[in-house]
C-alpha cells in the first residue's frame, strides 16, 4: 500500500511564492515589451466581380524589442479618404523577429459601395490618405499581451 504524499509547509510556501512570482511577471509584461508599430506601405487591387474588389495591403510590422514575438491574432479596420472600406483578420500566426521589420500581406474584400469616393482615387493611382486601426494579440516566451494600434498616413496604390 502506497503512502499518500504530504506537502510540507515550506514546500507549500515555495509553491505559493513561485505562483505569485509568475503572476507578477506576466502582469508586468507590458512594462518590458514595447508595442510593435504598424505601417501600410502599399495597396494592390484586383476586381473580384462587378460589385466586389479584393485589396491586399502590404503592411510593415516593426518589432522594436530584443525578443521575438508571435502575433496569434490580428484584426484590422481600414479607412481610405476618411471612409471605412472594410475590416479583416489574419488567420495564421506571424513571427516577428527581434529588432526587425516583417512584411505582412493583409487581405481585405470591399464592395464598390464601400469604396465610394475613394474608388476614383484608388483607380487613378493618386496618393490616398489611409487609416488602419485594430488589435493584435502577441505571445512571448513569458506571456501574452493585446496591443491596440492606429496608424494614419498617405500611400500610393501599387501600380
Amino acid at each position: 500500500m502506497k503512502r499518500p504524499v504530504r506537502c510540507r509547509p515550506r514546500d507549500l510556501g515555495a509553491w505559493i511564492l513561485l505562483s505569485a512570482l509568475c503572476l507578477a511577471i506576466s502582469s508586468c509584461l507590458s512594462w518590458f515589451v514595447e508595442k510593435p508599430t504598424v505601417t501600410v506601405r502599399e495597396i494592390s487591387l484586383s476586381p473580384r466581380s462587378l460589385l466586389e474588389m479584393n485589396l491586399v495591403l502590404g503592411i510593415d510590422v516593426e518589432n522594436p524589442n530584443r525578443l521575438d514575438l508571435t502575433v496569434t491574432s490580428f484584426e484590422y479596420t481600414v479607412h481610405l479618404n476618411k471612409e471605412e472600406i472594410g475590416s479583416g483578420s489574419l488567420e495564421r500566426e506571424i513571427r516577428l523577429t527581434a529588432a526587425s521589420t516583417t512584411r505582412v500581406e493583409a487581405p481585405l474584400a470591399a464592395t464598390f459601395k464601400n469604396l465610394g469616393a475613394s474608388l476614383k482615387t484608388v483607380l487613378t493611382r493618386e496618393e490616398i490618405p489611409y487609416k488602419i486601426e485594430g488589435k493584435a494579440r502577441v505571445k512571448t516566451a513569458i506571456g501574452s499581451l493585446v496591443f491596440t494600434f492606429s496608424q494614419e498616413g498617405r500611400l500610393n496604390p501599387k501600380k
